[in-house]
């Protein structure tokens, strides 16, 4: 039974003879009822024939008129069926009827015959052959081909932007119908060609996983995409009556995407519309074209600590001119074991600060996290994360994580709150040119300086960008603060300096004075040449991730 009323005949006869198909017109129709497009679309097709029919039969056998005493019988037998007529009692035809119209009845198999074999003028197919049983077994199996694991998934759907055309096309074509018969529809009422797509198709592929739920909203999602190259033309005119809604983007292949041709559909006047676009649309010879079916998991984040014991490893891939200069890096060397136990296709790594390759990071370690694009296995019991942290660790003797964890994409901007207010403490083993003894470094301990002048205040620095970094950071001055300073005197000409900083400070720049580009500096306060041999990290205070325990 289809849920119709009698003021949809005119839309349905229109819509057919236009080359529609039985589900298209069910959406011009505004039909929101899901079970009515999940029919096979040819029993559909004959029962919107017999809807529209109905009248005309009542018509010629003399029925009732609209205000006799049978007027809230509905016009619409296959609509609003009564168990004192039933669609089997209508469908029949007495013998002698039957045998005066033999040419009739065959004419109109024949008809039928020819609407369920014509490709769409509107959906091209899509909501014809491209859906149904068969292409849920398709979808299907090239799910379970790519190994994902979920618990449910989302169906998305991307259709030519020469739909939103032919539809329009449509749209005026019953408009004028619509309007002399006084009746209420507007456009957006109309049901997307999408959202029919997903009504029949989702529990057919449900089913083809295994009961697997489809949602609206899932973390996996199975992409569907039609083309239509026969029809690429379409929207072309668009393009010269809207030139302001096409513009050429590095990232599109063609500029008439479907926002831009929606856009374009809202500006055009109906007359001139119809002066470049046929309406109704032309007959496709051909249906859409399905491409490969697109799987995607949203991103999962992975969180913790590491410490870095060489001196000779960079935090990323150290990569100059094309050429690798280091074999490996932090970076790789945590996200390999990781891509494996996920099945990532690939990751973005970032970390609170960075140190230089030949720093070391010791205490705690610094706080790391890692995005897993479309990761195939999206998570991990406790135990499992445990075992993936030391597989981490017992890969190299370079490297050591702690606190692995899965985590938010929210819970991942914490790492960069307030980062510009966080403190470090480092050790820096320092010479210096002349000899010295350990009175001649006791006064670093206690003194507080500021640019200008000694005082019981906190050391403010003013940094330009040193010459080390200027390929990749802006020219600029940066104030910093040195927070406290201690000293341990090795020898006469070295000694380790103990520093708590603002995040961010350049720890070798204020050591040997960067030419003049930190003030104040290490060999300011001392009166020599100093520079740095050797650089620790000891601890980056962030409270972030959350510790776990050993």
């Amino acid at each position: 039974m289809l849920p119709l009323k009698e003021k949809d005949k005119p839309i349905v006869q229109k819509l057919l003879s236009a080359g529609c198909c039985a589900r298209c017109v069910l959406r011009f129709c505004c039909v929101n009822v899901q079970a009515a497009y999940r029919q096979p679309q040819q029993e559909t097709l004959k029962k919107l024939k017999a809807f529209i029919t109905d009248t005309e039969n009542s018509k010629c056998h003399g029925s009732a008129p609209p205000d006799s005493t049978d007027e809230n019988k509905s016009h619409d037998a296959v609509v609003s069926e009564t168990p004192e007529d039933p669609p089997s009692k209508r469908a029949k035809l007495e013998p002698s009827a039957a045998a005066a119209q033999p040419e009739e009845d065959a004419a109109a198999v024949v008809d039928l015959k020819d609407d369920e074999s014509r490709v769409c003028v509107v959906c091209l197919g899509i909501l014809q052959e491209l859906c149904g049983p068969v292409q849920a077994v398709k979808i299907a199996e090239a799910v379970k081909a790519k190994s994902y694991e979920f618990d449910t998934l989302v169906l998305s759907v991307s259709l030519p932007a020469q739909l939103c055309v032919r539809e329009h096309s449509c749209w005026l074509h019953v408009k004028k119908e619509v309007r002399e018969k006084g009746l209420v529809l507007d456009k957006d009422d109309v049901i997307q060609v999408k959202e029919a797509f997903k009504w029949i198709m989702q529990g057919l592929v449900a089913k083809e996983l295994g009961g697997v739920a489809v949602v609206t909203k899932s973390a996996f999602e199975v992409g569907v995409e039609f083309t239509h190259p026969q029809s690429d033309t379409d929207c072309h005119f668009l393009a010269t009556t809207c030139p302001d809604c096409f513009k050429p983007t590095k990232n599109k292949q063609s500029v008439f995407t479907r926002m831009a041709v929606v856009k374009a559909l809202e500006k055009i006047s109906d007359t001139k519309f119809l002066k470049h676009y046929p309406c109704p649309p032309t007959q496709p010879t051909s249906s859409c074209i399905s491409q490969d079916i697109q799987c995607l998991h949203v991103s999962v984040f992975i969180a913790g600590r590491y410490n870095k014991f060489c001196r000779s490893l960079p935090q990323t891939p150290w990569v100059i001119d094309g050429e690798r200069r280091m074999e490996s890096s932090v970076e790789e060397l945590i996200a390999a074991p990781i891509l494996s136990a996920f099945r990532a296709d690939g990751f973005n790594f970032s970390s609170s600060g960075r140190e230089d390759v030949d720093v070391r990071t010791l205490g705690n370690g610094r706080p790391f996290a890692m995005e897993l694009l479309n990761p195939h296995r999206s998570r991990l019991n406790k135990v499992e994360m445990k075992e993936l942290q030391e597989t981490i660790n017992k890969s190299s003797d370079k490297i050591r994580v702690r606190d692995l964890q899965i985590v938010t994409r929210d819970a991942m901007s914490r790492m960069k709150e307030g980062e510009e207010e966080k403190t470090k403490s480092y050790t820096a083993l320092v010479w210096t040119q002349k000899p010295i003894q350990t009175e001649d470094i006791a006064f670093i301990d206690d003194i507080k300086v500021t640019a200008t002048h000694i005082s019981l205040c906190e050391l403010t620095l003013d940094q330009k960008t040193p010459l080390r970094v200027l390929h990749r950071r802006a020219l600029a001055i940066r104030q910093r603060v040195i927070h406290s300073m201690c000293t341990r005197f090795l020898d006469p000409h070295h000694f380790y300096l103990g520093l708590k900083t603002q995040a961010g400070t350049y720890i070798k720049e204020f050591v040997h004075g960067d030419f003049g580009r930190t003030k104040p500096n290490l060999c300011q306060l001392l009166k020599m040449d100093t520079d740095i041999l050797e650089l620790d990290v000891e601890s980056v205070d962030v409270d972030w991730p959350p510790a776990i325990p050993e």
